[in-house]
């Protein structure tokens, strides 16, 4: 199989799983698209040293996970304001209205949190990741990884005002 053919396939397997993943990161598809497609290139650009290693996915998603922090750093994220009211939002059905609130709730409070315990959380429960696969992707301790993921989970229950987990 040819390296060209062997990169499609793998992008074909992944690609939804890692658009999903950037915008629990940076919490708007526009930018989760533009941040997927950075990690592309990078990807094929390094795929024969990639296709070599025996966890892809670990990284391609410490490659997505930079990708935003560096994203983050950039001059015109300083400048951006946030806004109470979502422009153009899907207006649910009455049945779904409290499970479509919380998950905007969830949603805009993690777009609150500092990058770091973002990403955090984002690889902890979204991407089911270990502390230590998480302390590896992110290039700090365990230690780090525990007290950022306790810090992200008690600033958003203190805004939800709830006791029990967010997630089940």
């Amino acid at each position: 199989m040819s390296d060209d053919q062997s990169y499609r396939e793998y992008v074909a397997g992944n690609l939804d799983r890692w658009r999903r993943t950037a915008f629990l990161l940076c919490g708007d598809w526009h930018t989760a698209d533009d941040l997927t497609s950075t990690v592309l290139v990078k990807l094929f650009r390094h795929w024969k040293r990639a296709e070599q290693f025996e966890n892809r996915d670990a990284y391609v998603r410490r490659m997505l996970m930079r990708a935003w922090l560096d994203e983050r750093r950039r001059p015109w994220h300083r400048r951006e304001t946030a806004t109470d009211v979502v422009p153009d939002a899907v207006r649910s059905e009455a049945t779904e209205a409290a499970d479509t609130d919380r998950r905007l709730s969830v949603l805009s409070l993690l777009g609150g949190l500092p990058p770091r315990r973002r990403a955090v959380l984002v690889l902890r429960y979204f991407c089911d990741l270990s502390v230590e696969e998480v302390a590896e992707a992110m290039g700090c301790s365990e230690g780090t990884v525990k007290s950022q993921t306790a810090r992200a989970l008690e600033s958003l229950r203190a805004h939800l005002g709830e006791e029990e987990p967010l997630w089940t």
